[in-house]
């Protein structure tokens, strides 16, 4: 039988055994000023690809994101910026009234209903100035950016269409067949529902071989062959963005533009 004395003894054991156990645990999230926690921020690259010299500003809701405009065909660095539900305007110049606005998304991650969808928390895009296809009024296209490093000795390549005017337009790479029916305002391959519908497809990127590329272009449904002409080297590791903009009839002239994505 337990004597009264050595059952005591035993609680208070106990009790101190407890005491050093919570003595040793981490508290040392408590003392984290909330304040000083780094937000959550999604990553944007802004490009302005309107037929209009004229260098533009870029905003999230009242927000100017871009600290110095960006030149006609060039894109900014990605700034981190809020995401969700998020507005998204271009000014032109020096001036401060919007020329395009556009509510991108309901929703903090890629959902099929909640189309256009807006920019997604510590993912990077791109958004693009652009004008509508019958070049009458201004437009934003925003893509989800996959920049995880091509395999290994091969660069990723991603198209879009940007030419008001130009039609669905086939790409070629030396002669040879790259991209087939691209819409416009599309990036070659992409998917907007069924199986494949996903952030990455709308705009993907492409794994291609590096070197030399002489591009050109014909419309699809004619088969015309358009004038532009573009010549890039592409180096193995690197991420592009390929586009065309201009005019097939008019100035500026239809061309092609490549931008350099960081790897990420």
């Amino acid at each position: 039988m337990i004597s009264t004395l050595s059952f005591s003894k035993r609680l208070l054991l106990l009790f101190a055994a407890t005491a050093t156990l919570a003595s040793c645990k981490d508290t040392s999230y408590l003392d984290i000023d909330a304040a000083k926690r780094p937000p959550l921020s999604a990553y944007i690259s802004f490009v302005n690809a309107r037929p209009v010299n004229s260098a533009l500003s870029f905003w999230t809701f009242t927000d100017k994101i871009t600290p110095t405009p960006v030149a006609v065909n060039k894109a900014s660095d990605y700034y981190p910026t809020v995401f969700g539900n998020v507005q998204i305007n271009f000014t032109e110049g020096t001036n401060t009234s919007y020329k395009a606005s556009y509510q991108f998304g309901n929703s903090a991650t890629f959902t099929a209903t909640g189309r256009p969808n807006g920019p997604i928390a510590t993912f990077y895009h791109t958004v693009i100035a652009a004008r509508t296809e019958n070049n009458k009024s201004d437009s934003l296209i925003l893509f989800y950016d996959d920049l995880k490093a091509p395999e290994a000795g091969k660069a990723k390549l991603r198209f879009v269409n940007l030419s008001p005017g130009a039609g669905t337009l086939n790409v070629l790479s030396n002669g040879k067949a790259l991209f087939s029916n691209v819409a416009y305002g599309r990036a070659a391959n992409s998917a907007l529902s069924g199986e494949a519908f996903s952030a990455w497809s709308l705009g993907p990127f492409q794994s291609i071989n590096p070197g030399p590329h002489a591009l050109t272009l014909s419309n699809t449904a004619n088969g015309t062959t358009l004038g532009a002409v573009g010549n890039f080297n592409l180096e193995a590791g690197k991420i592009y963005t390929v586009f065309t903009s201009g005019l097939v009839q008019g100035s500026p002239n239809l061309a092609f533009n490549i931008l350099e994505h960081p790897v990420k």
